[in-house]
Order: C-alpha cells, then structure tokens, then sequence
C-alpha cells in the first residue's frame, strides 16, 4: 500500500484536475463535424487521361467515389465523409430515368438525421441542368451541392480535388442551410437556377453572367453575398416520389431560314412540350408558327425561350403569347426550360398555370 504525504497527494489530484478541464475544454472548443454524403455519378471529376498534361480527348468516369475521397485526404478536416456510386457515367448520357433515381436516393438521405449535407460529383456537360432539376424536387433545406471538374483528375494543376474539398466543406456548413441546390466551382458559389458552363475546357466555365453568383470559398469559409429570390426544394410543388418517368419535352433551335421539320419530327414522336429557343427575344420564324399553332392545339404546350442566354424573354413581345396560348420562359435558359415545363405538366397541362410556374421558379 503506498503512501503519500498530504501535500504530495492534493499536488498529484491538482494536477489530474487540471489535465481533465484542459481535455473538456479541449473537446468544446474544437467544432463538431458536420455529415457529408458524397453521390458519385461519374464526370470529369473522376475521368482520367493519358499523360499528365492531357487535358482533351481523356476518359470521363474512370475513377470512383473511394478514390475520390483517398485522394483528398483533407476532406477529414471539415466533415465526416461517407461515399456512394450512384452511377459511373460521362454527363452527357444523363436521362430522365437518372434524374430521378438521384433526386429520390437525395430526398431519402436527407431524411435521416445523421445526414447533414451531400455532395453530387458531375460531369460539367449537363451539372447546371441536374442542379436545377434537383433544386425543384428536393425535399429539404440541408445543402445540395454539385460539383465537378474541367480538367481529369490525372492532369497537371487538377481542379477536381480543391473543388471537391471546396463542395464539401459547402455542404457541412450552416451558412448554407436553406439556399438551394449550388453549385461549387473554381473557389465560388452558385444558384442552380442560373448558373451555366460558358467554356468549353478552361476551368473558370461556371458562371452566373447576368444574375450574378451567391459567393465565394476563400479561407476555409463559404461567404455569401446573394440568395436566389425564386422558390426552392421545400417551396416547390412538386413531388417525384411516385414518379416512373417524365413527359417528354424537347428542345427545337431557332436559326435563320428555319423550318418546321425538327419540330414536326418531335410532334411524330410524342412531345407533350416543346421549348422553342427562339433568337433574339425568343421570336418565332414565319415558317414555324403555323405547326407550333397546330401543335399546340393538339394539346402540347409551347414555351419560347432564347437561345441568347441572357434577358428576359418577354411574354406578348415577339409573339402574341395570350392569342397562340404560348408561354414565355422568363429568364430560364432553354434547357433548364426543358426542365420545368416536365415537372410542370406532371401537374397540368393549362398553359396559364405552367406560366405562372415560369414566374415562380
């Protein structure tokens, strides 16, 4: 039995309290993880090249969501990171039938409370596109956010490993709580709604031109500056979750001497919609009126965007909306139009109800 003396033994209880309110203090202030999944569907982000300075002509989709996470081992500073395969494809072979297989496994994690955020890794041809999509269909207020990458993740000066670390660090943040589906590209933040890739290959091809982006990832630390005013997720009425499929809806471009023969093409073959990327302010060609009017009063409905890119395409501008029963897609360009007007006639096929839809989100 050992024995101390007083003075020896209050030193030695001293000392272990001290130790013990060091360690709690310790754990309080260091800040508690947030749980980050990680949806992998193939892309660029996960493409790999020939060489190291091959940058064009690589093979999309090559690399899967665990190598992804080994490969930036920082990820373990900002979140708990988990990963999944969804799909391994390049982006543009994105269907419908992957749309809303993603949308679903998203709303059912989201559900659970040991999930905080997820990020989506994307192929950049079609990311703005499923963004949006999944900006109208999820069903809660923690952050979504996508991200992808222009060069494979074997080339020199890879923007994959910082954007992915940049998206994650997004999604495990509070201040990111209830802002929509973004998206994390090149140090910035952007709004599914308008955000879109303007660049074939250089890593600064997401921008938000007109409307602007919502912030920057500078330091650690996702800093807003905007929030999108149109509604999202939670506000939405839509509902995919008994959803087998989506109507079809295609994309006819406007050009000088265009006929109705592509859009005659998607009538045959069963278009319930049909986005007219008109130039300019969205006009209609003399030549294609008459099959967009017939169409349209065999029940598919109209709505002309522009294949501009930016503006408002102005409902009873370059055509009268109110006579032809025609919608005008506001500021959506035409292939996020394509995405509403599905969502929109899975719920009416009334041109002035899906116009508000336009107006809405």
């Amino acid at each position: 039995m050992l024995h101390h003396k007083p003075a020896q033994f209050f030193t030695v209880v001293a000392t272990m309290f001290v130790l013990f309110t060091s360690n709690v203090r310790a754990e309080a202030a260091a800040p508690k993880l947030g749980n980050v999944t990680i949806l992998a569907t193939g892309g660029t982000i996960a493409g790999t090249g020939a060489s190291s300075t091959t940058t064009i002509g690589y093979t999309a989709a090559t690399v899967g969501v665990e190598r992804l996470i080994q490969a930036v081992p920082e990820l373990a500073k900002v979140a708990n990171v988990t990963g999944e395969q969804v799909f391994q494809i390049a982006s543009e072979n994105m269907s419908n039938e992957h749309w809303l297989t993603l949308a679903k496994r998203v709303n059912v994690l989201l559900a659970q409370s040991n999930v905080d955020g997820i990020v989506i890794t994307h192929g950049t041809d079609t990311l703005e596109e499923t963004a949006y999509f999944l900006d109208l269909v999820v069903k809660s207020k923690k952050p979504v956010v996508l991200v992808g990458a222009m060069r494979p993740s074997t080339a020199l000066s890879a923007d994959g490993p910082l954007n992915l670390y940049n998206a994650v660090l997004l999604a495990a943040s509070a201040d990111a709580v209830g802002k929509g589906v973004l998206v994390a590209m090149n140090d910035q933040i952007h709004a599914a709604r308008d955000v879109s890739k303007t660049n074939t290959s250089t890593p600064d091809s997401f921008k938000t031109t007109e409307l602007g982006m919502l912030g920057y990832i500078q330091g650690n630390k996702p800093y807003f500056y905007h929030v999108s005013s149109r509604k999202h997720t939670t506000d939405t009425e839509f509902d995919i979750s008994n959803l087998q499929s989506l109507p079809q809806v295609d994309i006819v471009y406007g050009y000088a001497n265009m006929g109705p023969a592509a859009l005659n093409a998607f009538i045959a073959a069963g278009a319930k919609g049909i986005i007219h990327a008109g130039v300019g302010d969205g006009s209609l060609a003399h030549k294609v009126v008459p099959s967009l009017s017939a169409a349209r009063k065999q029940g598919t409905v109209i709505v002309r965007a522009s294949r501009v890119g930016q503006g408002i395409v102005a409902r009873n501008g370059e055509a009268n909306d109110d006579e032809l029963d025609f919608v005008a897609a506001d500021t959506l360009n035409p292939q996020k139009a394509r995405i509403l007007l599905m969502l929109a006639l899975t719920k009416t096929g009334n041109s002035k109800e899906i116009q508000r839809m336009f107006y809405t989100y």
